[in-house]
């Protein structure tokens, strides 16, 4: 099992090499586009209408551009330099450089350059905190995101599920079934790399919700961004071909994957809390 600090630098160096890919892997496909379009969908009702937000592990900067393009003042995190590089190239292209307040290279498990309740929303979508393999550190990156939103305002996470991975091995990894790794991530929800993937924790939708149980913060949505259409990529690809049996098949996502058993199996869980304005 390598050390924390080993898989930091494998995380680092993965998303080093994938940068475009990660950029890309959103906005690919009408069934890639679940992951963004539901995220940004519940992400809505919660938000204020104006005012700054942290997207912290924000990657190459999806969410950035889409929040900053809708008015919102972006700080943009990520401990990877090649993605920050390739953000604010993006950025630039997009037209927001005036929405976007900071671009700065750090850790979800350290925010400690922001002040307490410096924003008014805390983001951490697309599976930064699944790339934390200590269970400690993860309670400190939840503890970071809720210091740093102001009282009554709302954190978002996002991280990659356990269940859906599981599934996955037995669709196109079978052979993984046969050894301990198949075992490791079912019992304990950690990967340490080597297996054509950057060390990962997998959560349980159980797991993520215990993380915010500390008092400071009650639970608004917990989503399965994918849905029902998690692992189903190609028969979803098909009815994506037929743009009214795609908006049906939407609406019947919107109407199922905050449903618990949906929530469980899908690729990635959303977690949206609101910081408790008087804590106790």
């Amino acid at each position: 099992m390598p050390s924390a600090f080993a898989c930091v630098d494998l995380v680092k160096e993965f998303y080093t090499d994938s940068v475009r890919q990660e950029w890309r892997r959103l906005v690919k496909d009408p069934v890639r586009r679940l992951e963004l379009d539901t995220t940004l969908h519940f992400l809505a009702p919660y938000l204020p209408a104006d005012g700054a937000i942290l997207d912290a592990g924000g990657g190459p900067g999806r969410y950035t551009i889409e929040l900053a393009r809708r008015g919102y003042a972006m700080t943009l995190l990520d401990m990877t330099p090649a993605n920050l590089d390739f953000a604010q190239r993006q950025i630039k292209r997009a037209k927001v450089q005036q929405q976007v307040r900071a671009i700065v290279e750090g850790s979800i498990v350290d925010l400690s350059r922001f002040a307490d309740a410096s924003f008014d929303a805390a983001l951490c979508l697309g599976g930064p905190l699944s790339h934390v393999l200590e269970a400690e550190d993860r309670v400190r990156a939840v503890g970071e995101l809720l210091r740093v939103v102001k009282p009554g305002g709302v954190a978002a996470v996002s991280v990659m599920g356990r269940l859906s991975v599981l599934a996955l091995e037995l669709d196109l990894f079978p052979e993984e079934i046969d050894n301990s790794l198949h075992a490791q991530i079912r019992d304990s929800g950690s990967y340490y790399g080597g297996s054509g993937f950057t060390p990962c924790h997998f959560f349980l939708p159980e797991e993520l919700v215990a993380l915010f149980d500390g008092g400071t913060a009650r639970v608004e949505e917990l989503v399965g961004l994918e849905g029902l259409t998690s692992r189903l990529y190609k028969a979803a690809i098909r009815a994506a071909r037929h743009p009214e049996r795609w908006r049906r098949w939407l609406e019947t996502h919107y109407q199922t994957c905050t449903h618990p058993a949906v929530v469980g199996l899908s690729e990635h869980i959303l977690i949206i809390v609101r910081k408790e304005e008087h804590i106790t």
